[in-house]
């Protein structure tokens, strides 16, 4: 497997093209005593089947560790990242973790992946020195007790079915839900509690579908939807394929329900891929978008400033991982106390009211392993973008 290191603060490795404009041009941190660096680790997917979505993390968690050293770093200690390509390989994951750690004194670590979170939880709460985020916003990981050093940049799967079916229960009471996801783990995630959700809220659940992911042929699976006529139909577990299908396959029949995506189906880009049938296109973003111009979002303006063409939700969620790190640290240093992985989650979960920038349109608190706000935002096909169909939801 071919593996890349970057070292943005230190010596710059070679980077594959897409993210070399982080690695070379935008960390910049002056020398320093290793004893005094914040080192954020990373394993990532520059490559592999996840690429489209680690070449914008990468950039983000760079990006923003460039911002902060540009400003004098944390209390005056540089951030050193250090990040290797992954190809979204769990053994690889691992092997890049045990690298990086055995040549840095790691603060922060970002993993690519829930099963290389769960492979590694017992490893950080041997080392005890640790904070993990990363890309996967399971709901298994959303548990303190099972995994006291890691945290969700956003809401897991089951708070985002929460989010879009209190959107769909304010709209339209008493509405027919179905859910179609993919027969995976990621798949599977949220559907037994999202099912409690629904009737709680008032909402009937008359179907649930499941099918392989990727491109299938979703014909007998469509005919099962018109027979249910539901008003929504939310997809998890799947980025694109069999999305697209599914709509297209929908509206020739005349089926009238509003079709509704997670996170990983919900970047501009990925969207706009659908056409026709990306119009309409509801679904739930912990994130504003790359374009989002509101006065209450200078941190959107100066990602702008940094890289005038479109960034991914990827890049967002990278972004915003590095940022809620970089916080955790500054209020754990702030205390006195040494730096460890339950002073770094103590100093995370004592984030009350914070401000992202705008990057969340609200203030936002920690007070598990999750940031479980979001909001939803429908494809508007003449203007090429997402826009947004809610006010923020905050979910207790």
């Amino acid at each position: 497997m071919p593996t890349s290191r970057h070292h943005p603060g230190g010596s710059a490795g070679r980077a594959p093209a897409p993210v070399a404009l982080v690695a070379l041009a935008l960390l910049v941190a002056g020398p320093a005593r290793a004893a005094d660096e914040i080192v954020l680790g990373a394993s990532v997917p520059i490559t592999g089947v996840f690429a489209f979505a680690g070449v914008g993390i990468h950039a983000g968690i760079g990006d923003y560790v460039g911002l902060v050293n540009q400003d004098g770093g944390i209390d005056g200690r540089p951030v050193r990242y250090v990040a290797e390509d992954t190809a979204y390989k769990v053994d690889a994951s691992v092997a890049a973790f045990n690298r990086i750690t055995s040549q840095y004194e790691v603060q922060l670590y970002y993993g690519d992946s829930t099963a290389f979170s769960k492979t590694m939880a017992p490893e950080l709460a041997r080392r005890g020195t640790i904070l993990m985020g990363g890309d996967s916003f399971a709901s298994e990981l959303n548990d303190p007790e099972r995994f006291p050093y890691h945290f969700l940049s956003g809401p897991d799967y089951t708070e985002m079915f929460g989010i879009l079916l209190r959107y769909i229960a304010d709209q339209s009471p008493g509405a027919k839900v179905a859910f179609v996801h993919s027969d995976t783990e990621f798949g599977r995630d949220p559907i037994a509690r999202g099912t409690e959700i629904a009737e709680e809220l008032g909402l009937s659940v008359p179907i649930t579908i499941v099918t392989a992911p990727g491109s299938v042929d979703v014909t007998t699976e469509v005919l099962r939807l018109r027979r249910v006529r539901p008003d929504y139909t939310i997809f998890h577990g799947y980025v694109l394929a069999p999305i697209p299908e599914f709509i297209t396959q929908a509206r020739q029949m005349r089926l009238r329900t509003e079709f509704m995506g997670t996170f990983w189906s919900m970047d501009n880009a990925i969207v706009q891929t659908m056409g026709d049938a990306a119009d309409g296109f509801l679904g739930v973003m912990p994130y504003r978008y790359y374009y989002d111009e509101s006065a209450d979002a200078p941190m959107l303006a100066k990602i702008r400033e940094i890289r005038p063409e479109y960034q991914s939700t990827a890049y967002m969620q990278g972004f915003v991982t590095a940022m809620l790190m970089i916080e955790a640290t500054r209020r754990a240093l702030a205390t006195g106390e040494p730096l460890t992985g339950a002073s770094l989650k103590a100093g995370l979960n004592s984030i009350r009211d914070f401000d992202t920038g705008g990057l969340i349109g609200v203030p936002i608190s920690i007070t598990g392993n999750s940031v479980p706000v979001g909001r939803i935002y429908r494809a508007d096909a003449q203007a090429g973008r997402m826009v947004p169909a809610s006010d923020w939801i905050v979910l207790e």
